[in-house]
């Protein structure tokens, strides 16, 4: 199958940012390894001229997510720290890109990248159809976007060479997977596209 990109089409990078690297506070395992298809997704979608949107986890210091305040994760991409910061390699265009904080209010945990953010509008209004979406983790916040993204009438694609897991209970990614290509998202990678 080979896919021509289209006007109506925008590339969604899932929370690529220190914290969930290897050697971060709530490390996906070999998570850096989505860096580099990531960057060859977001050139080929800015020569393009298309929009590229980076979702990021963007909590208060007493996140209802975290250990101490009832949830299940340890303190992870706190607000203005190291951690919340995206990958250095990650190369994020200066034209046509966006950046979509979610989890920013304390008692709101956000696992999609359209839970409580303006990502639906910024999409709505730039005649978005498809969305094509990769980053961490594979059983969470991208599960969370991609059925997200579906939910609200988005043709998605999933891009499997650009994603990994954190594999809470062994299993769980390829799980999320099957969720999601179940649901109606479509598994490409890049050589799918023209």
């Amino acid at each position: 199958m080979k896919l021509r990109l289209t006007p109506f089409d925008a590339l969604i990078v899932v929370d690529v940012q220190r914290d969930f690297m290897p050697g971060g506070a709530l490390p996906v395992p070999e998570g850096d390894k989505v860096v580099a298809p990531l960057n060859q997704y977001i050139e080929r979608f800015s020569k393009a001229n298309l929009p590229v949107f980076f979702t990021r986890d963007w909590h208060p210091k007493d996140h209802i997510s975290f250990k101490g305040y009832g949830g299940i994760w340890p303190p992870h991409c706190v607000q203005d720290t190291e951690g919340a910061q995206f990958h250095p390699d990650l190369k994020i265009p200066t034209d046509n890109k966006f950046i979509i904080s979610k989890g920013t209010s304390r008692d709101f945990d956000a696992y999609s990248g359209f839970q409580g953010t303006i990502l639906n509008d910024l999409l709505r209004e730039r005649g978005i159809k498809r969305i094509f979406v990769g980053g961490v983790a594979t059983d969470y916040c991208v599960k969370n976007t991609v059925l997200g993204g579906i939910n609200l009438g988005y043709f998605v694609f999933l891009l499997m060479d650009a994603i990994k897991g954190v594999d809470v209970k062994p299993g769980d990614s390829d799980q999320a997977i099957e969720d999601m290509l179940r649901a109606g998202a479509v598994a490409i990678t890049l050589e799918d596209i023209s």
